[in-house]
Protein backbone atom coordinates (compact mmCIF):
# COMPACT_ATOMS: atom_id res chain seq x y z
CA UNK A 1 0.00 0.00 0.00
CA UNK A 2 1.26 3.76 -0.54
CA UNK A 3 1.64 5.83 1.86
CA UNK A 4 -0.33 9.05 1.60
CA UNK A 5 1.40 11.89 -0.12
CA UNK A 6 0.77 14.28 2.38
CA UNK A 7 0.09 12.94 5.43
CA UNK A 8 -0.04 16.01 7.41
CA UNK A 9 -1.90 17.16 5.15
CA UNK A 10 -4.36 14.38 3.93
CA UNK A 11 -7.65 16.38 5.02
CA UNK A 12 -6.66 19.83 3.62
CA UNK A 13 -5.26 18.35 -0.02
CA UNK A 14 -9.41 18.89 -1.80
CA UNK A 15 -9.27 22.31 -0.93
CA UNK A 16 -6.00 22.47 -1.73
CA UNK A 17 -6.46 21.17 -5.45
CA UNK A 18 -9.15 23.03 -6.02
CA UNK A 19 -7.41 26.16 -5.39
CA UNK A 20 -6.02 26.11 -9.20
CA UNK A 21 -9.63 26.40 -10.60
CA UNK A 22 -12.08 28.49 -10.47
CA UNK A 23 -11.53 32.33 -9.94
CA UNK A 24 -8.50 33.62 -9.29
CA UNK A 25 -7.66 34.56 -6.19
CA UNK A 26 -7.49 38.44 -4.56
CA UNK A 27 -4.23 39.28 -3.38
CA UNK A 28 -5.66 39.38 0.18
CA UNK A 29 -6.65 35.55 -0.32
CA UNK A 30 -4.15 33.99 2.23
CA UNK A 31 -2.06 31.16 0.42
CA UNK A 32 -2.94 27.85 0.12
CA UNK A 33 -0.32 26.26 2.18
CA UNK A 34 -0.15 29.13 4.67
CA UNK A 35 1.06 27.78 7.76
CA UNK A 36 1.91 23.84 6.42
CA UNK A 37 4.69 22.46 7.94
CA UNK A 38 6.47 22.38 4.63
CA UNK A 39 9.78 22.92 3.78
CA UNK A 40 13.22 23.02 5.59
CA UNK A 41 16.72 23.18 6.00
CA UNK A 42 18.81 20.66 3.91
CA UNK A 43 22.56 20.17 2.94
CA UNK A 44 22.85 18.57 -0.59
CA UNK A 45 25.23 18.95 -3.54
CA UNK A 46 24.39 20.27 -7.32
CA UNK A 47 25.86 19.32 -10.50
CA UNK A 48 29.47 20.65 -9.67
CA UNK A 49 29.83 18.77 -6.67
CA UNK A 50 29.12 21.84 -4.71
CA UNK A 51 27.45 21.97 -1.15
CA UNK A 52 24.02 23.85 -1.76
CA UNK A 53 21.81 24.75 1.33
CA UNK A 54 18.08 25.78 1.37
CA UNK A 55 19.12 28.64 2.79
CA UNK A 56 21.46 29.86 -0.02
CA UNK A 57 18.13 30.17 -2.05
CA UNK A 58 16.55 33.18 0.56
CA UNK A 59 15.44 35.93 -0.90
CA UNK A 60 13.90 34.06 -3.71
CA UNK A 61 10.78 32.20 -4.58
CA UNK A 62 11.66 28.64 -5.06
CA UNK A 63 9.80 26.10 -6.85
CA UNK A 64 10.38 22.43 -5.23
CA UNK A 65 10.55 19.09 -7.43
CA UNK A 66 11.24 15.96 -5.65
CA UNK A 67 12.05 13.41 -8.56
CA UNK A 68 14.65 11.04 -10.31
CA UNK A 69 16.40 11.30 -13.69
CA UNK A 70 15.88 7.60 -14.47
CA UNK A 71 12.00 7.84 -14.48
CA UNK A 72 10.39 7.17 -17.43
CA UNK A 73 7.59 9.07 -17.15
CA UNK A 74 6.09 10.88 -14.57
CA UNK A 75 9.13 13.27 -14.02
CA UNK A 76 10.02 14.48 -17.27
CA UNK A 77 5.95 15.17 -17.66
CA UNK A 78 6.21 17.04 -14.42
CA UNK A 79 9.07 18.94 -14.74
CA UNK A 80 8.49 19.68 -18.55
CA UNK A 81 5.55 21.70 -17.74
CA UNK A 82 6.45 23.31 -14.45
CA UNK A 83 9.60 24.78 -16.67
CA UNK A 84 7.35 26.05 -19.46
CA UNK A 85 4.61 27.32 -17.32
CA UNK A 86 8.02 29.31 -15.52
CA UNK A 87 8.96 30.09 -19.05
CA UNK A 88 5.57 31.31 -19.64
CA UNK A 89 5.82 33.31 -16.80
CA UNK A 90 9.43 34.26 -17.40
CA UNK A 91 8.36 35.62 -21.20
CA UNK A 92 5.36 37.57 -19.90
CA UNK A 93 6.85 38.67 -16.30
CA UNK A 94 10.81 38.47 -16.72
CA UNK A 95 11.51 40.66 -13.70
CA UNK A 96 9.35 38.83 -11.27
CA UNK A 97 10.60 35.49 -12.87
CA UNK A 98 14.27 36.75 -11.94
CA UNK A 99 12.74 36.37 -7.98
CA UNK A 100 11.82 32.69 -8.85
CA UNK A 101 14.70 29.66 -8.56
CA UNK A 102 13.02 25.97 -9.71
CA UNK A 103 14.74 23.18 -8.21
CA UNK A 104 14.81 19.74 -8.76
CA UNK A 105 15.87 17.38 -5.78
CA UNK A 106 16.87 13.73 -6.67
CA UNK A 107 15.81 10.45 -4.52
CA UNK A 108 18.02 8.48 -6.27
CA UNK A 109 21.28 9.20 -4.88
CA UNK A 110 22.72 5.61 -5.80
CA UNK A 111 22.54 6.28 -9.27
CA UNK A 112 21.62 10.45 -9.70
CA UNK A 113 24.97 11.64 -9.15
CA UNK A 114 25.37 15.11 -9.39
CA UNK A 115 27.01 15.11 -13.08
CA UNK A 116 23.81 13.16 -14.19
CA UNK A 117 21.68 15.40 -12.17
CA UNK A 118 23.04 18.61 -13.81
CA UNK A 119 22.37 16.99 -17.39
CA UNK A 120 18.52 16.19 -16.65
CA UNK A 121 18.41 19.83 -15.42
CA UNK A 122 19.73 20.88 -18.35
CA UNK A 123 17.62 19.32 -20.48
CA UNK A 124 14.68 21.35 -19.38
CA UNK A 125 16.26 24.83 -18.69
CA UNK A 126 19.75 26.45 -17.42
CA UNK A 127 17.10 27.78 -15.39
CA UNK A 128 16.66 24.55 -13.02
CA UNK A 129 19.07 23.42 -10.31
CA UNK A 130 19.70 20.31 -10.10
CA UNK A 131 20.73 18.58 -6.14
CA UNK A 132 21.22 15.10 -5.00
CA UNK A 133 23.44 14.20 -1.94
CA UNK A 134 24.23 10.87 0.41
CA UNK A 135 20.87 9.27 1.18
CA UNK A 136 20.82 10.15 4.48
CA UNK A 137 21.12 14.13 3.32
CA UNK A 138 17.72 13.38 0.75
CA UNK A 139 15.90 11.32 3.17
CA UNK A 140 16.57 14.70 5.08
CA UNK A 141 15.26 17.11 2.75
CA UNK A 142 12.06 14.94 1.21
CA UNK A 143 11.18 14.52 4.96
CA UNK A 144 11.41 18.30 5.09
CA UNK A 145 8.70 18.68 2.61
CA UNK A 146 6.65 15.60 3.75
CA UNK A 147 7.56 14.02 0.24
CA UNK A 148 7.03 9.86 0.18
CA UNK A 149 9.83 8.28 -1.95
CA UNK A 150 10.45 4.44 -1.88
CA UNK A 151 12.63 1.93 -4.00
CA UNK A 152 10.71 -0.87 -6.51
CA UNK A 153 12.24 -4.24 -6.77
CA UNK A 154 15.61 -4.55 -9.09
CA UNK A 155 14.80 -6.14 -12.50
CA UNK A 156 18.52 -6.48 -12.48
CA UNK A 157 21.34 -3.76 -13.97
CA UNK A 158 20.00 -1.47 -11.08
CA UNK A 159 16.59 -1.20 -13.42
CA UNK A 160 14.75 -0.26 -10.52
CA UNK A 161 11.84 2.59 -10.23
CA UNK A 162 11.79 5.12 -7.87
CA UNK A 163 7.66 5.38 -6.14
CA UNK A 164 7.35 9.02 -4.99
CA UNK A 165 4.71 12.07 -4.90
CA UNK A 166 4.32 14.26 -7.28
CA UNK A 167 4.00 18.14 -6.54
CA UNK A 168 5.60 21.09 -7.32
CA UNK A 169 5.77 23.23 -4.49
CA UNK A 170 5.63 26.80 -4.23
CA UNK A 171 7.89 28.44 -1.73
CA UNK A 172 7.97 32.22 -0.37
CA UNK A 173 11.27 34.06 -0.05
CA UNK A 174 11.99 33.38 3.40
CA UNK A 175 11.23 29.38 2.39
CA UNK A 176 7.75 29.48 3.75
CA UNK A 177 5.02 27.40 1.73
CA UNK A 178 2.96 29.14 -0.71
CA UNK A 179 1.21 26.48 -2.89
CA UNK A 180 1.30 23.63 -4.66
CA UNK A 181 1.40 23.96 -8.85
CA UNK A 182 -0.89 22.45 -11.23
CA UNK A 183 1.87 20.11 -12.88
CA UNK A 184 -1.04 17.59 -13.50
CA UNK A 185 -2.41 20.53 -15.47
CA UNK A 186 -1.32 22.56 -17.88
CA UNK A 187 1.95 25.05 -18.67
CA UNK A 188 -0.62 27.94 -19.00
CA UNK A 189 -2.18 26.74 -15.34
CA UNK A 190 1.66 26.70 -13.57
CA UNK A 191 1.75 30.51 -15.21
CA UNK A 192 -0.92 31.74 -14.20
CA UNK A 193 -0.65 30.30 -10.32
CA UNK A 194 3.69 31.60 -10.62
CA UNK A 195 1.29 35.20 -11.55
CA UNK A 196 -0.81 35.10 -8.76
CA UNK A 197 1.65 34.62 -5.61
CA UNK A 198 5.39 35.83 -7.10
CA UNK A 199 5.40 39.37 -6.52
Amino acid sequence: MKKPLFPMLSLALPALLLAGCGESATPTEPAPLAGAAIGGPFTLENSEGETVRWADFDGKYRIVYFGYTYCPDACPLDVSRMIKGYNQFKEAEPELAAKVQPIFISIDPERDTPEKVGQFANAFSPDLVGLTGTPEQVDEAAKAFKAYYGRGEDGGNNSYLMDHSRAAYLMGPQGDPIALLPIDSTPEAVAAELEQWVS
